[in-house]
């Protein structure tokens, strides 16, 4: 059985990275985003089909995610080297394009094991993503089978109920009043 995430200290991570410019390389550490709220997510491989609906919709998405303090990290097993290429693949190529964070390399598949997300006999993660409290507290996490990709607008939905500091509803979004615990 997996262990629980939700409400315990991210497990420390470490990584090269290729940058979302598509030309640089760098490094991520959960250390960088203290006093940030992080989404964390993790994808199969580059250069597939769904993963990349997923990661140019969060792109796209990125500067809603900014004005909520929060920055976005992109991790698969896969090289720098393939991070970068991909991102300079054009779109209709199957390729990403610029992207407005970078992409992390995992090639240890250590940080996926920490987070449960890893399937050790295919040697990929699963669709994890991860909400990270400034604090370094995994606040949210949901991971699902590699052929369903994810929603961005949920994913702002549930950073936006985490921030608001109350009791959220079913389909709360922001503006909305939250529970009185009685």
């Amino acid at each position: 059985m997996a262990e629980r995430l939700v409400g315990r200290p991210a497990p420390d991570f470490s990584m090269e990275t290729a940058t979302g410019n598509g030309q640089d390389f760098g490094t991520a550490s959960l250390a960088d985003y203290k006093g940030k709220w992080l989404v964390l997510f993790f994808y199969p491989l580059d250069f597939t089909f769904v993963c990349p609906t997923e990661i140019t919709a969060l792109s796209s998405a990125a500067a809603e995610f900014k004005k909520l303090d929060t920055e976005i990290l992109g991790v698969s097993v896969d090289s720098k080297h393939s991070h970068r290429a991909w991102i300079n693949t054009p779109v209709n190529d199957n390729g990403l394009g610029q992207l407005e964070f970078p992409l992390a390399a995992d090639i240890t598949k250590s940080v996926a094991r920490d987070y449960g997300v890893l399937i050790e006999e295919e040697g990929i993660a699963l669709r994890g993503l991860f909400i990270i409290n400034p604090e370094g507290e995994i606040q949210y996490q949901v991971v699902n089978h590699n052929n369903v990709g994810r929603s961005v607008e949920e994913t702002l939905r549930v950073l936006q109920a985490l921030q608001s500091g109350g009791l959220c509803p079913i389909n709360w979004k922001p503006g909305q009043s939250h529970l009185v615990a009685k």
